[in-house]
C-alpha cells in the first residue's frame, strides 16, 4: 500500500516560489537579460509563475519558453518510448542571455544535463542557472542547482510529487513510500 504525506500545500509553494524570484532577481541584478526555460512538463508551469512574479516586482516581462530534453536523455535504450514535448525558445533567442532552467524536482541530475545539451544546440547563453522546486537529493551527476524552493532528504524507496493547478488541479507536493508491503 502506497503512503503519501504532503509536504508543502499551495499557499507554501506560492512563497518558495516567491522567494526564488527575488532571488534571481537579486544575483542577475534586475530582470534584464533574464530568459526563463521550463523543462516539461511542470517545470514550465514553475516558470511562468515565475515570470508572473518578475513581473509584478519589477514591472518587467521577461520571456519564458520550454526546452524539451526527450533525445537528449541518456536512458532512452531503457525507455524507448516517450512522448517528445515541444521546444518553445523565447523570439529573442537565449544568445548572451542568462538562461535559468526551472524544473520541478532535481533528483539524479542527469535531466539537467539532458537539458543543458539541448540548450547547446539552440545557442550560446551567457550564463545558465538552475531553479527547482524541490531538491531531493541522490545526485548521479556533479549538478547542484542554484535557487532551491526545499531541501528535502528522501530516501531512494520514496518518491517525491509535484501536484500544479495547471495540470492536476491543486498545488501540492507529497513524498510518497512504499511502505509495508506484506
Amino acid at each position: 500500500m502506497t503512503r503519501a504525506r504532503t509536504l508543502l500545500e499551495a499557499p507554501e509553494i506560492g512563497r518558495v516560489l516567491t522567494r526564488i524570484a527575488h532571488e534571481l532577481l537579486e544575483r542577475n541584478k534586475g530582470a534584464e537579460g533574464l530568459v526563463l526555460l521550463g523543462i516539461p512538463t511542470r517545470g514550465v508551469a514553475l516558470a511562468h509563475r515565475l515570470a508572473a512574479t518578475i513581473a509584478d516586482v519589477e514591472g518587467t516581462q521577461v520571456p519564458v519558453g520550454a526546452i524539451d530534453v526527450t533525445m537528449y536523455r541518456d536512458d532512452l535504450r531503457h525507455h524507448p518510448v516517450r512522448t517528445l514535448e515541444r521546444t518553445d525558445i523565447p523570439t529573442a533567442g537565449v544568445d548572451g542571455a542568462t538562461v535559468v532552467l526551472v524544473d520541478d524536482v532535481l533528483f539524479s541530475g542527469r535531466t539537467v544535463r539532458a537539458a543543458l545539451d539541448a540548450l547547446s544546440d539552440l545557442g550560446r547563453p551567457r550564463a545558465v542557472r538552475l531553479a527547482v522546486l524541490v531538491d531531493r537529493g541522490h545526485r548521479e551527476l556533479p549538478i547542484r542547482a542554484d535557487h532551491v524552493g526545499k531541501n528535502l532528504p528522501t530516501s531512494l524507496a520514496e518518491r517525491v510529487r509535484v501536484l500544479l493547478a495547471e495540470h492536476d488541479g491543486r498545488d501540492e507536493v507529497l513524498i510518497e513510500d512504499a511502505g509495508d508491503q506484506r
